[in-house]
């Protein structure tokens, strides 16, 4: 059988597609995860971890995709951006993923969606909020989560409306997620005629903030405002108790302050204080109540907003696997940008605004800690507990 160039060239273009490219070939359809399950940010990643395994099981138990079954290939990215790129290079290079998901702290989701961009994979962000995530033009990064710099719309309305401070104390550790959210913040802040008395960054992972909070506490503002992973939060509560320091309220930009660790670590320290927040249990979404208590059964305590992010990035990813005109990362990508999906976490519809590419838009709440448990507070109409203003001086509580 004689066989021409054009057709020996169709052949080898064939075998390559097959062989090659894993996302092609029947069996599980792959899709990469890189989450931080090491490390400073280990419980931040348990918890998404634990979600996603959750979503999956019921995804594949209901059939799939079309009938195929979706494999997780989870990465551990250490919380460091080099071992992010790295770990997403090979799940696109070697295991051929379709798809990527996870991303929770800003410094290393930056990173791995430039590597994602690059290789045109179509990478949904769970978490990782800095504000410049989805400002880069790239069309091949989503992100299911408000920025940063939408997490205190709730919190502005609450001290607008109640609280009515004049001045506040900003004070966030040094990354890119600490950076924006303090940045935003202040600006915000600025624009509604409160004065940023300080807005000062830390090292994670510091001993001793004492000396930092001595000097916030004697600038005596209405308020502080921290954005922090869970054990800075829990350690700033505990030496603003020792330390007897009482402003009007304390907030937490989301991240370590709705943690259950946050509780747990803090201890009395953490009562009464205040947090954006994403999610709640008791939001009329389809599913988000069985989600919270399936996972207190499964996994033997609360989750929050973080695993409903991840829960519904998995939804998310399998519907536009379903959708996709064939299982290949550009069709993939071309299937997520139609998304129009009720989730646990909220809907899901990808938009621009302002510099915002493929961004998910959602409202966002405050939360408070009460007797060890986070309630929702504001807005009233989906308060769980009415919120406890003015809060208490630490020798009155």
């Amino acid at each position: 059988m004689r066989i021409t160039a054009f057709g020996l060239l169709a052949i080898v273009s064939s075998l390559v597609i097959g062989i090659g490219l894993g996302w092609a070939a029947e069996g599980p359809i792959k899709v990469g995860v890189v989450l931080p399950l090491t490390g400073e940010q280990a419980k931040f990643g348990e918890i998404e971890k634990n979600s996603l395994v959750m979503g999956l099981e019921e995804i594949n138990k209901a059939g799939g995709v079309n009938g195929r079954q979706i494999e997780l290939l989870i990465e551990d990215d250490t919380g460091k951006p080099d071992v992010g790129r790295s770990a997403v290079e090979k799940l696109i290079s070697q295991d051929k993923v379709v798809a990527l998901t996870g991303g929770y702290s800003s410094s290393v989701t930056y990173a791995v969606c430039a590597v994602a961009q690059q290789h045109k994979t179509p990478f949904l962000v769970s978490t990782g909020s800095a504000d410049k995530i989805t400002e880069q033009g790239w069309n091949f990064v989503f992100r299911i989560a408000p920025p940063v710099s939408e997490y205190p719309k709730a919190l502005n309305s609450f001290l607008s409306e109640v609280v009515k401070p004049q001045s506040v104390a900003i004070l966030h550790e040094n990354t890119l997620f600490g950076q924006s959210g303090a940045k935003e913040f202040a600006e915000q802040c600025e624009k509604a005629g409160m004065k940023v008395l300080i807005k000062e960054g830390y090292e994670a992972g510091a001993v001793d903030f004492k000396p930092l909070l001595i000097k916030v506490k004697a600038a005596k503002p209405d308020f502080v405002y921290m954005v922090s992973y869970v054990m800075d939060a829990a350690l700033l509560m505990r030496q603003s108790k020792e330390l007897n320091f009482n402003p009007k309220l304390f907030v937490g930009g989301g991240a370590g302050f709705t943690l259950p660790e946050f509780a747990k670590n803090a201890g009395a320290a953490a009562e009464f204080v205040f947090s954006a927040d994403l999610w709640s249990p008791q939001l009329p979404y389809p599913g988000a109540k069985d989600y919270f208590e399936n996972y207190k059964k499964r996994y033997g305590g609360p989750t929050e907003y973080h695993g409903a992010e991840a829960y519904g990035c998995v939804y998310v990813v399998a519907d536009a696997l379903k959708r996709a005109k064939e299982l290949t990362p550009a069709a993939v990508r071309d299937a997520m940008a139609a998304t129009d999906l009720m989730t646990a976490f909220g809907p899901v519809k990808f938009v621009s605004y302002g510099k915002k590419k493929q961004q998910n838009s959602l409202p966002t709440y405050l939360v408070q800690w009460q007797k060890g448990i986070l309630e929702t507070v504001w807005p009233k109409n989906v308060a769980t507990k009415p919120y406890v203003y003015p809060v208490p001086e630490w020798s009155s509580r």
